[in-house]
């Protein structure tokens, strides 16, 4: 039996619903299009032998063959629609030998030769009409019959000018065309310039589209230009229009004593914030009081951000589109203009400053006796770093070290509660770029979470999630009411197969069954492999395996963290999702009705997709200066361990500072390998030699291209 067969034989045997079987079903309909089947053939090919799940297939069949994906040839006999079969998706790459559909539809891949694309590229949303598999590579074919919506029409690049016209070279690696400009259409960029430039049109018969260059950024190859350019790419805001920078700067930070009378007032109970060492923006603050009857008072206090920010003003439109704070290598890019967000806001030590605030009251084992949401005002006694506070947390000694440590020990409790709750330890070592005061690069180090790293996450953790239960937990008699949620899916069973079994070949074994079963031998995985080579490689392979957390007004609670209700409240300065949640728990304590959930849901989805930009913005400028230290270090030799592999080559993680690079399949010139993408391997046909994900390899830096942000190695013997 085939390890897919292997695969699918378990994930019927663990769970099956009618959707997945219909997927399955399909995917047998798609990779044999001429071969006619009954419910009896699939269920043998399926390995299904129970009566329940038979007469399920018979159902899935009429509901494939009504959506006209199968025909019913004669009675109870089906076969694929091919000549008339469309079907929609994300072209995912693109190059000059063609193009990959992403579909929901089934998982067979669908390959779109170049004369078949009619100039979709990377991301575009098409309608693709589907071939049988009609050529010697056995692929299922389709071609672009429609364009449904453009992903990007505008790119960044290095211009290139001739006499007579002139040629943009987009760094994007997923964009194969190079893009024609006329010489009136330059903005009098310079040869070699990094520029942005709009496709304006592309001919029917035109083997290049034709832009128009929209802004010149400057000579290429210099840092604040690059940095520039990657926001560029990602379509983000570099600067703040002027008009939104007026609007901040006629705010004030005067406190009325009108606006005081209205809050509980916490300037005389004891206040800190931890943040990192070159934070400015201080989003929350944590206070500490012991109680008469012996319970500690926890008070989580978050800058109000809408006090400020008011809705439907240019201040509050500018935060919404811009959705998140960005942290590149070298410089944050912040929603908010400087004076909201590091000074009228920040929670800075020894100032009056607003919050809106969630107070608990803790017994010593951290279980909730009470809990109360608030607006209030605070005077912060002392900014920690994370570094001091460790200190504090190690050492038993410092300034403020009793409070500390019992924030400490509260927290400690909270975390263990929500790891037997089935909560999962995603605890990564992020390698971080060290660059001096012109950007350049001089090192690398890495970031750890510490017990004071946990600490605040503990809090805030607490704070997002009973906000979030008092708004949207179900009460007797009410009706729940519009939130915003962040939540995360439980993971796709068919991946945690697939990752179960790879893990094995390292001699670990990860237990499928419950999302709480699953939860708790995923985190016996992570402890195990810390320290091993292979820590890194079944780490980013068991986040694969997850699904992504998003926002949303539909509430699916939160996977990873075991909470059945999560928002995110405590960090307003940075994310508009907060702003939103305080917003509406502001409306709901006066009792006001429900939001309008569609246009709130609208805003949820821009914010995720912003979060997903910012994200893709911070790699690439991180990635930038990685190819940049790595520079000067051409024909050395380091140790490495395969991290990904690809149709294309095989990606290496440097072992000393995590840097990565690619080994081209073309270099690998001691036998012919072929991609086995389910085993995460290629394989020599003569040879029978493997390259899997997580091997132990020995590299040579043979190239650094700054302008792919790229870095090609070798593999290096010493015999």
């Amino acid at each position: 039996m085939t390890k897919r067969k292997k695969t699918i034989k378990k994930i019927i045997q663990t769970s099956l619903s009618k959707k997945t079987l219909k997927r399955l079903i399909l995917e047998i309909f798609v990779t044999n299009p001429i071969d006619q089947y009954n419910y009896k053939q699939l269920s043998k090919k399926l390995g299904i032998k129970e009566l329940s799940t038979k007469q399920m297939i018979t159902e899935a069949l009429i509901e494939l063959c009504a959506d006209g994906r199968i025909d019913e040839v004669y009675t109870g006999k089906y076969k694929y629609v091919v000549s008339s079969s469309t079907v929609e998706g994300i072209i995912e790459f693109s190059n000059r030998n063609g193009a990959i559909l992403k579909t929901d539809a089934f998982e067979e891949v669908v390959f779109i030769y170049p004369e078949n694309l009619h100039h979709a590229l990377h991301g575009d949303l098409v309608k693709v009409k589907l071939y049988a598999k009609m050529r010697k590579e056995k692929k299922i074919e389709g071609e672009v019959i429609e364009i449904i919506k453009e992903a990007k029409k505008v790119f960044v690049g290095t211009i290139e000018l001739s006499e007579n016209y002139g040629f943009l070279c987009p760094d994007n690696k997923n964009m194969p065309f190079d893009v024609f400009i006329p010489l009136s259409k330059t903005k009098k960029a310079k040869n070699g310039d990094k520029v942005t430039a709009r496709i304006v049109e592309w001919p029917v018969n035109g083997r290049n589209p034709v832009g128009e260059v929209v802004q010149v950024l400057g000579e290429a190859g210099t840092h604040e230009v690059e940095i520039n350019a990657i926001m560029a790419e990602y379509d983000l805001p570099i600067d703040f229009p002027e008009k939104v920078i007026q609007a901040a700067e006629k705010l004030t930070d005067e406190i009325t004593e009108a606006e005081i009378a209205k809050r509980s007032d916490y300037r005389n109970v004891w206040t800190i914030t931890i943040d990192p060492e070159d934070a400015k923006d201080f989003d929350d603050a944590l206070s500490l009081q012991k109680l008469p009857s012996g319970n500690w008072e926890v008070g989580v206090h978050i800058a109000d951000v809408t006090h400020y920010v008011k809705a439907n003003t240019i201040l509050e439109k500018e935060a919404q589109s811009r959705a998140t704070s960005i942290y590149l290598v070298d410089r944050v890019v912040p929603m908010l203009p400087e004076k909201l967000s590091n000074f009228i806001c920040s929670l800075r030590p020894h100032e009056e400053k607003l919050t809106f605030s969630a107070i608990f009251e803790l017994d010593e084992n951290a279980d909730i006796v009470s809990e109360r949401f608030e607006k209030t005002i605070i005077n912060s006694n002392h900014r920690f770093s994370y570094e001091e506070a460790q200190q504090i947390i190690e050492t038993h000694e410092g300034i403020y070290a009793e409070q500390v440590l019992v924030l400490d020990e509260l927290a400690k409790k909270l975390r263990a509660m929500r790891f037997k709750s089935g909560a999962i330890s995603f605890e990564r070592v992020e390698p971080k770029i060290k660059i001096d005061e012109k950007g350049k690069p001089i090192g690398v180090y890495f970031k750890e979470s510490k017990d004071a790293h946990k600490l605040i996450e503990e809090f805030m953790l607490l704070a997002n999630k009973r906000v979030a239960e008092f708004i949207g937990k179900p009460q007797s008699g009410k009706k729940v009411k519009t939130y915003v949620y962040r939540v995360h899916d439980e993971p796709d069973l068919e991946r945690l197969t697939n990752f179960s079994m790879f893990i094995k070949k390292f001699g670990y074994n990860l237990k499928l069954g419950t999302p709480k079963t699953i939860a708790g031998s995923m985190n016996e995985l992570l402890t195990n492999v810390k320290g091993k080579n292979e820590q890194d490689i079944i780490e980013t392979l068991a986040i694969r395996t997850m699904a992504k957390a998003h926002y949303s007004t539909n509430n699916m609670g939160h996977y990873g963290l075991a909470f059945d209700y999560y928002t995110h409240f405590t960090s307003p300065i940075r994310r508009y999702p907060d702003m939103m949640s305080h917003r509406l728990l502001e409306l709901y304590l006066k009792g006001g009705k429900s939001a309008m959930a569609e246009a709130y849901e609208e805003k949820c989805k821009h914010s995720s997709d912003m979060e997903q930009k910012a994200m893709n913005a911070e790699r690439a400028s991180i990635k930038y200066k990685q190819v940049e230290y790595m520079q000067d270090k051409l024909g050395f030799i380091y140790d490495g361990i395969i991290s990904g592999v690809t149709q294309w080559g095989l990606y290496v993680e440097i072992v000393e500072n995590k840097v990565e690079g690619m080994v081209p399949l073309r270099d690998i010139d001691d036998d012919y390998y072929v991609f086995e993408e389910k085993n995460y391997c290629i394989v020599g046909q003569k040879t029978k030699k493997r390259y899997t994900i997580g091997d132990k390899v020995r590299i040579q830096i043979v190239k650094a291209n700054l302008f792919k942000k790229q870095l090609d190695f070798r593999f290096y013997n010493e015999d």
